[in-house]
């Protein structure tokens, strides 16, 4: 018998660790769809243990809903979660500082932090302004609302869709809100959803201020301004909804970012200082486009920021973001929404759903981004979207 040799090449594939810092609608998009290549190791890195529904807060401040989803039912098999804070990113080295003392280091990193809210400089605002903008600021809010007496007055700053749901949910709890616009109430609807929407507000008993400015805010009365004259208004408790811009991590880890934080990258959605960090999410400002802060923004673009890291590691070219708008809906109380159809720039098209079918549709909305995020975790590559979207400049005040 004889023996012959042979010499068994062993192949060994080549892994890449990629870091997805945030796990909301972006971040937990990510992190399924890098799945796709199975020698690709995913890293999330999360301040809370949980997935928080954003859309949700108002609903959590009232008690009328919970945000919450486990990772294990929403993160695909494999995926790493380490439960802290990122505070500085070492591009060169390709770390990632935490809170906690500790690093974590990575080939990709895909930055989809999100967005904090945007504090007015108005006096007395940083000492007594309240907000719902995320899920810490929300759980302090809530602890506010359930000490407040029944038909105790609440005023909602901030006349966008986040400052009229939480007037909608706090109105239909049984408080005394008035809603100070500041501005047109709903700019960004046509003016059809609008009328209906601050006709809906009415019928919960929400005081609807179009066009007054809040000029000061103190413990227990928020001072407005109104075609010249001062109106003061009692409030237990004054909601700032107002706006939002991204957190400072980017900016002071050396990062081109825009005018409020958000960093900046090519229309792939790479960093233009370094092609080894992505962007996604309220956290990113693409070159060319204007995407409202959104789910509806959000979960694409994790999709394809994790399609552009992909590409990277493939050695192919990513290729540009591509997406667009279908609608704004927006909750007022429990019983009654908006529903605005919007053009693929997100301009308001003329059809418009409002009163019970319109909650039915947000709520179907609620359900399907975590359904998204879900289906992409056990079939990664299964999430799809409008594409061919076209943005203007020229509807960035609108957006912002």
């Amino acid at each position: 018998m004889s023996t012959t040799d042979t010499t068994q090449e062993i192949q060994t594939v080549e892994r890449t660790h990629v870091v997805v810092l945030g796990a909301g609608y972006a971040g937990a998009m990510a992190a399924n769809r890098l799945r796709r290549n199975p020698a690709v190791d995913v890293t999330v890195v999360n301040p809370q243990p949980f997935f928080v529904q954003r859309i949700r807060l108002h609903q959590f401040i009232a008690r009328t809903g919970e945000p919450q989803a486990a990772f294990g039912d929403l993160l695909g098999d494999g995926i790493d979660v380490v439960v802290d804070t990122a505070v500085r990113i070492d591009a060169r080295a390709r770390r990632v500082h935490l809170a906690s003392g500790k690093h974590v280091d990575y080939d990709y990193l895909i930055y989809a932090i999100g967005s904090r809210h945007h504090l007015p400089d108005i006096p007395g605002a940083a000492d007594h302004a309240l907000s719902a903008s995320d899920w810490a600021a929300a759980q302090h809010l809530r602890e506010r609302i359930d000490a407040l007496d029944a038909g105790a007055p609440v005023v909602v700053v901030g006349g966008g869709l986040t400052g009229i749901e939480l007037a909608g949910e706090l109105a239909g709890r049984g408080f005394a809100v008035t809603l100070a616009g500041g501005g047109a109430v709903a700019p960004s609807v046509g003016e059809r959803g609008r009328r209906a929407t601050i006709r809906q507000l009415g019928r919960l008993g929400v005081d609807v201020l179009d066009n007054a400015r809040v000029i000061a805010v103190e413990t227990s009365r928020v001072i407005l301004e109104t075609e010249g004259r001062e109106q003061y208004l009692p409030s237990a408790a004054t909601v700032f909804a107002t706006g939002f811009q991204a957190p400072e991590l980017a900016a002071d880890s050396g990062l081109t970012t825009d005018g409020i934080g958000r960093l900046q990258t090519d229309e792939s959605l790479t960093s233009v200082d370094d092609d080894r960090i992505l962007g996604a999410g309220d956290a990113v400002a693409v070159q060319g486009i204007t995407l409202r802060m959104s789910c509806q923004a959000a979960q694409p673009l994790g999709a394809q920021a994790a399609e552009a890291v992909l590409a990277r590691i493939a050695g192919d070219r990513p290729i540009p973001v591509d997406q667009a708008f279908v609608a704004q809906c927006t909750s007022i109380g429990r019983h009654a929404a908006t529903l605005q159809f919007t053009r693929r720039d997100d301009s308001p098209a003329r059809a418009v759903v409002t009163g019970r079918l319109a909650a039915l549709a947000k709520e179907a909305v609620c359900r399907g981004t975590v359904w998204n995020i879900r289906r992409e975790a056990a079939h990664p590559g299964a999430f799809s979207w409008l594409r061919g979207r076209e943005v203007t400049a020229e509807r960035e005040p609108v957006l912002q």
